[in-house]
């Protein structure tokens, strides 16, 4: 399958998202694109997949130009894509998803063993009759890949398809892909901000930057050479920031804390003091979410107390975990963080004092505001939704508290390019000196390793102490990843 898009412009009112973009895309290719957050990227792979309408230009599929419009027609020719936030029905089960959009008619029978065979291949364990709504952004994002590749999809636009996966999937996930760009002419588009993941996975990349296409280039390359193509110069390295924390009162206290999941129960006792960071790390369903969630007042413990700078919060309601300067960052996006459909001064007014009626054009203002001191890239009366990953999440850091107690992320550079997660990390730690704490989770463990004070490793439950994250290396927190915590305790 070899597809060219010639000529494409795409614009957002005065934001040019692709100028003038002319590229070709050749069967049996996996092509890494590439740009910071806004680039344009995830726009040019929105036009192919059916998602958004080009304003001009031409696409061209095997010699022929085609005009479709919407992902379903996308897929009858051959293009199919998993985009940051999996688009799925959260009322239907796993295997109702997998059917959805099916032409081919197929018994229940028939299609639990499809699901189960891909699943195999790909080394996920997805459980056909469970509710979408009850599974993780990674899971969601395994559904959506095998659902695609069953529906026939000779092009695969793949954005940030490695977010929370274990490395043991991954390796299974690239592979696959490998064999199926080899023996059968797959096309796979991957679109990421993890350029190792580029670097071990792609046969070439194209880099965008403010909306056009800087160029391609063969791989193999370095990660400096990516990055100097991305953003027009190489980054300095990034150093460690340590902080004093003799004498820092506790910011929260969990006390014989007992957590119950779907399929796994968490027991800890642990103090966080001011100004402290904790990293959480493990495989995903391990049992961190349950901990941050409970740290927030969505889930309630079944034994054991909690207290925020000495006050006790056990029972207590998220709403009442605000109040008392806890600010929460939800991994999903748009599904917890942010509420699609509203403009940014919407969700400005929403985190304001609680007011009767509310003063629209103060709410602008301070919007206006926010969106320049945080760098957003859009104005007042975009919709969230129509904004980049990146520029999404600068806007959740826009609506947190200045000065919180404690902060609990999900996730917090989820999708970010290089220079906006190390820009997220900087009001983080800006945080942390007024006197937060933090406490994250991440799937990339170099993020752990560089910002955490002590990290937490979650498997199947159990949970291990790392007291100097500084000592620790990517490898060692690997493989305690993978439940090695003898190794650790000789």
């Amino acid at each position: 399958m070899r597809i060219e898009v010639q000529h494409i412009h795409k614009r957002f009112g005065p934001v040019h998202a692709n100028n003038d973009i002319n590229l070709t895309f050749e069967g049996g290719r996996i092509v890494g694109i590439l740009g910071e957050n806004g680039a344009g990227k995830s726009t040019l792979m929105k036009i192919l997949a059916g998602y958004q309408p080009f304003d001009s230009g031409e696409i061209w599929i095997d010699g022929r130009r085609v005009d479709y419009v919407g992902p379903q027609a996308a897929i009858q020719n051959g293009i199919g894509m998993l985009q940051q936030d999996p688009l799925d029905v959260p009322a239907f089960t796993v295997l109702e998803n997998f059917l959805y959009g099916a032409e081919q008619t197929l018994s229940r029978r028939q299609a639990k063993q499809s699901l189960q065979q891909f699943c195999s291949r790909f080394g996920f364990e997805l459980d056909p009759d469970t509710p979408v709504a009850q599974l993780s952004i990674s899971q969601r994002q395994q559904m959506e890949i095998i659902r695609l590749l069953a529906l026939g999809v000779k092009t695969l636009i793949l954005d940030e398809p490695t977010t929370g996966i274990s490395a043991e999937q991954k390796t299974i996930l690239f592979d696959a892909l490998r064999e199926l760009a080899k023996r059968d002419g797959l096309t796979v588009l991957l679109v990421s901000h993890k350029l190792e993941d580029v670097i071990a996975m792609c046969t070439e990349v194209a880099v965008l930057r403010a909306g056009r296409l800087v160029g391609t280039m063969p791989m193999p390359a370095t990660t400096r050479q990516l990055i100097a193509m991305m953003f027009g110069q190489e980054l300095a390295p990034q150093t460690r920031a340590t902080v004093d924390l003799s004498g820092s009162s506790d910011a929260l206290s969990l006390e014989a804390i007992q957590l119950r999941g779907r399929r796994v129960t968490v027991s800890l006792d642990l103090r966080v003091k001011a100004k402290e960071i904790i990293g959480l790390a493990g495989l995903d369903g391990s049992g961190q979410e349950l901990l941050l969630r409970a740290c927030v007042g969505l889930i309630k413990p079944s034994a054991g107390r909690i207290r925020l700078a000495g006050a006790e919060m056990t029972g207590k309601s998220y709403r009442q975990f605000l109040a008392s300067g806890v600010a929460f960052g939800a991994a999903g996006r748009l599904e917890e963080g942010l509420v699609g459909g509203l403009t940014l001064t919407e969700h400005i007014a929403l985190v304001g004092e609680p007011r009767p009626l509310i003063d629209w054009k103060q709410a602008r203002q301070s919007c206006e505001s926010q969106l320049k001191l945080y760098d957003v890239r859009g104005r007042p009366e975009s919709r969230i939704e129509t904004l980049s990953g990146g520029n999404q999440q600068r806007m959740l850091m826009a609506l947190m508290p200045e000065h919180p107690t404690l902060m609990v992320l999900e996730q917090p550079t989820r999708g970010l390019d290089v220079d906006s997660a190390r820009w997220i990390w900087k009001q983080l730690l800006g945080r942390r000196e007024g006197g937060a704490a933090i406490l994250f989770s991440s799937p990339d463990l170099d993020e752990i390793v560089t910002y955490s004070d002590r990290i937490l490793v979650f498997f199947a439950g159990r949970v291990m102490e790392i007291r100097d994250a500084s000592r620790t290396s990517i490898d060692e927190l690997g493989r305690w990843i993978g439940g090695h915590f003898e190794e650790h305790a000789s």
